[in-house]
């Protein structure tokens, strides 16, 4: 039984000896309250709405195509090849519209991983900073906490602070 009571008191006490500090941190809630996130997002946006007003003369382009192929397959007098030709000219505008849709979605992936990289690595260092300020064992995303306990801290303010200064 001492046995016993000794060999837990031995396994506790590395335990207590060493304590680990645990911090939280909210990176999405820190990322949109930096002044950078504006211009970054203008940015995207302008993009974007390019992409989208090309995207519209397509769709447009197509829409009139669409309505002068209904107009000569209703009429009887238009050759079979006339109407054969018509249908792959639609087909390959449509194909063209999908390319687009696809180049235009990677284009802006693209442009926003190369806008957030500096901020992403700006806010990571700020992080370990604050982690090896205060002495952080670990500082995990705080994206759904079920339950954070009393020695678990949130940095979020203070990696904001630090990234302020």
């Amino acid at each position: 039984m001492l046995k016993r009571i000794l060999i837990a008191i031995l396994i506790a006490l590395p335990m207590t000896v060493f304590a680990q500090k645990y911090g939280v941190i909210n990176t999405q809630a820190l990322m949109e309250s930096m002044p950078e996130i504006k211009q970054i997002n203008d940015q995207l946006q302008a993009s974007s709405n390019s992409y989208q007003e090309e995207f519209n003369k397509l769709t447009s382009e197509f829409q009139k195509k669409f309505e002068e192929f209904q107009t000569l397959s209703n009429d009887p007098n238009t050759p079979q090849t006339i109407k054969d030709r018509r249908t792959q000219e639609m087909q390959e505008l449509e194909n063209k519209i999908q390319q687009f849709r696809q180049t235009a979605d990677q284009d802006l992936q693209r442009q926003q991983q190369q806008l957030m990289a500096p901020l992403q690595e700006k806010v990571m260092k700020a992080i370990q900073s604050v982690g090896e300020e205060g002495g952080y064992t670990f500082i995990f995303e705080n994206v759904i906490p079920v339950y954070t306990g009393k020695d678990v801290t949130d940095v979020t303010e203070t990696v904001k602070a630090l990234l302020v200064k």
